[in-house]
């Protein structure tokens, strides 16, 4: 996967930019952004769910099937931390191994993960 691309920090002669003076940077408002971008996240690829009562759940044993809510080609939600971000579909990654792997399909409007500056 590709990192991002970092751009660099506007010239120090740029009158135009809001904010604080560039004559007199923060050096603590500079965010780091190889920490940040080293954060850990929680990536989930949510195939379906359904909805059984107690008694179906306790009876459940090794082998059982659980009939999902989506069906063969419907998309699939990406979740990172709890929130969706995306849509896509189950592909085969290695048939040796029986890996699966997400194609993307689509990005969730207001999932993007640019931050205003």
């Amino acid at each position: 996967m590709d990192e991002p691309e970092i751009l660099p920090d506007p010239p120090k002669g740029a009158a135009d930019a809001p904010g604080p003076s560039p004559a007199a940077p923060n050096p603590a408002a500079a965010p780091n952004l190889n920490t940040i971008l080293s954060i850990p996240v929680t990536v989930q690829v949510v195939l379906g769910s359904t909805s059984l009562p107690v008694v179906s759940l306790m009876k459940l044993a090794r082998g059982a099937v659980i009939s999902l809510d989506q069906r063969v080609g419907d998309p699939v939600d990406i979740v990172v931390n709890g929130r969706v971000v995306a849509r896509g579909e189950i592909v085969v990654v290695d048939e040796l191994s029986q890996r699966f792997g997400v194609s993307l399909l689509e990005i969730v409007a207001g999932a993007n993960l640019e931050q205003a500056a």
